[in-house]
């Protein structure tokens, strides 16, 4: 039996982030080029995305360039961009009625690569199914860092008062203000850490880490993943005993 077959549709997570991992490893096992792990990871964007659909995942969120990537070698950071701006058509977001977000900085992003985002960000705007979001030139630190200046600012004009200042608050300003924590973080390729992303929000994410690669990523993989957030026991601090009573 698939994991598909297993799930239990009425314990879909709403929101699953993924750290895509390990596109380079994939392409060097195979004696490629690193982009041609690019490459076969766009692939996999399309899949999960497709399968995320069929599932009634409401938001997935995919680490896609971080701030720390821009230290790459030049010639792949121009090749990551080349391919983001070949991939960023409307026929996977048009025909499955789903809508695109962005976090990060986008100003850094080459000018002809961050138009045509915002332009598919504008023509997704109505759609409402999946909402992809892309963390593009991300970087949790820093979102963070901005959040606390945006308040900060904010008390210094008497907007708000700093007994004003809770978690909510913070999480109201933040980028990902307009979807829900994610409840399932995965990161594929076997690596077991964060790499500094939704350091905030996955406070109470259950975090998944499969050895599969990137491009080798697909829909019962992701099925995989969710089946076994499923079977885990979600208790926010409060104990097993606690659980059982309130169910």
């Amino acid at each position: 039996m698939s994991y598909k077959e297993k799930l239990d549709i009425g314990k879909i997570p709403a929101h699953v982030a993924i750290i895509m991992d390990g596109n380079g490893r994939w392409a060097a096992e195979r004696g490629l080029e690193r982009t041609e792990g690019h490459r076969a990871g766009v692939a996999a964007v399309r899949k999960t995305v497709e399968a995320a659909v069929k599932l009634g995942i409401k938001y997935i969120t995919l680490y896609t360039f971080s701030t720390e990537n821009w230290r790459r070698p030049a010639s792949e950071i121009k090749a990551l961009m080349q391919l983001l701006m070949d991939n960023i058509g409307d026929k996977i977001f048009m025909d499955n009625n789903v809508r695109l977000r962005v976090i990060g900085d986008m100003s850094r992003l080459p000018l002809p690569v961050s138009i045509a985002i915002r332009a598919l960000i504008s023509k997704t705007e109505n759609n409402n199914g999946t909402c992809v979001v892309l963390a593009l030139s991300y970087s949790s630190r820093q979102e963070i860092t901005q959040t606390v200046k945006d308040i900060v600012l904010k008390v210094k004009s008497g907007l708000i008062a700093a007994e004003d200042i809770t978690e909510d608050l913070i999480s109201r300003n933040l980028s990902t203000n307009f979807m829900p924590d994610p409840e399932l973080l995965i990161r594929t390729s076997g690596e077991q850490r964060i790499s500094n992303y939704l350091l905030w929000q996955i406070s109470y994410s259950e975090l998944y880490f499969t050895p599969v690669y990137w491009p080798d990523f697909n829909e019962e993989e992701l099925c995989h993943a969710i089946y076994d957030f499923q079977n885990r026991e979600r208790r926010f601090g409060k104990t097993s005993k606690q659980i059982a009573e309130n169910k």
